[in-house]
C-alpha cells in the first residue's frame, strides 16, 4: 500500500518541480529598474542644420560682405552615456564622448575659399528621461528633455582664409563663443538579457555661435570680421549598454 503511494505521489511530485523551475526560467528578469546604473558606449553622428549670417566688417570698410555664407560638415566620434533609474520609469542621463572634428567652409561669394577652417565641439548634456513599458519590457522606448553646455577648442583657420583676411601677408585667428542649448531626445532600448541592451536614439538641439575673426599683421589688428552661425544637429547614437 505504502509502495503504492509512493508511485502515484513521485511523479506529481516531480511535476509540480519542473513547472516550478521552467515557471521561475521563464520570468523576465528586470532589464531597468529603480536604482539600476547602464553605460552606453557607441556611435554619434552629428548632422547640422546649418545657416549663417553674411561676414560682417568690424573695420573699414565696415558692413556686411554681401552673397557670404559658410556651411558646416558632418561629424562622427565615439560617445560615453552613463543613466541612472530613480524609479523603474524615470532616469538620468549624463551624455559625453570624444569632442567631434567639425569642417567648416565657404559658400557664396567666398565659395573659392573652400575650406575655411576647423574646430572641435565639446556638448556634454545631462537629459531627464521618461521610459514606457515597465521594468520587464524587452522593447522601451523613451523620451527625454535637457541641456547643454557647448564650447570650442583646437580652432584652426586656413590658409586662403588668413591670406583673404590679411591681404595675403598675415596670419588670423578665430574666438568661437560657448553656450547653454536645449536638448530634445527619444529613443528606444531593446533589452537583450538582464544587463545586455542596444539602444538607439535622437535628439535635437536648437544651437547658435557667434565666430569673430581677427586678421593680424606683426602685431596689429587689420581686420576683425563677425558673423553667426546657426547649427541646429540632429544627433543620433547607436550604442551597446551594459547595467550594473
Amino acid at each position: 500500500m505504502k509502495a503504492s503511494l509512493t508511485f502515484r505521489v513521485l511523479p506529481q511530485l516531480a511535476a509540480v518541480t519542473a513547472f516550478s523551475a521552467l515557471a521561475a526560467f521563464s520570468l523576465p528578469a528586470a532589464a531597468q529598474s529603480a536604482g539600476d546604473n547602464i553605460v552606453n558606449v557607441g556611435w554619434f553622428h552629428l548632422r547640422p542644420n546649418e545657416s549663417s549670417e553674411p561676414l560682417y566688417s568690424r573695420m573699414a570698410p565696415i558692413g556686411p560682405k554681401a552673397g557670404s555664407s559658410a556651411s558646416i560638415s558632418n561629424a562622427d566620434t565615439l560617445g560615453i552615456a552613463f543613466t541612472h533609474f530613480f524609479t523603474d520609469n524615470f532616469a538620468l542621463t549624463a551624455d559625453l564622448g570624444v569632442p567631434p572634428k567639425f569642417k567648416l567652409y565657404g559658400g557664396g561669394t567666398i565659395a573659392a575659399l573652400g575650406e575655411l577652417g576647423t574646430a572641435k565641439q565639446w556638448s556634454p548634456a545631462v537629459i531627464a528621461k521618461w521610459y514606457f513599458g515597465d521594468r520587464n519590457s524587452q522593447l522601451r522606448p523613451f523620451v527625454g528633455l535637457g541641456a547643454t553646455r557647448v564650447w570650442y577648442s583646437g580652432v584652426e583657420l586656413s590658409k586662403n582664409l588668413q591670406a583673404s583676411v590679411t591681404g595675403g601677408v598675415g596670419t588670423a585667428t578665430a574666438n568661437l563663443s560657448s553656450s547653454w542649448a536645449p536638448v530634445a531626445n527619444v529613443g528606444l532600448t531593446y533589452n537583450i538579457d538582464k544587463n545586455w541592451s542596444l539602444g538607439f536614439s535622437v535628439a535635437y538641439i536648437p544651437l547658435k555661435t557667434d565666430a569673430e575673426i581677427i586678421g593680424r599683421v606683426g602685431g596689429t589688428v587689420v581686420s576683425r570680421n563677425t558673423t553667426t552661425l546657426t547649427i541646429d544637429p540632429l544627433v543620433t547614437f547607436l550604442s551597446v549598454g551594459y547595467k550594473f
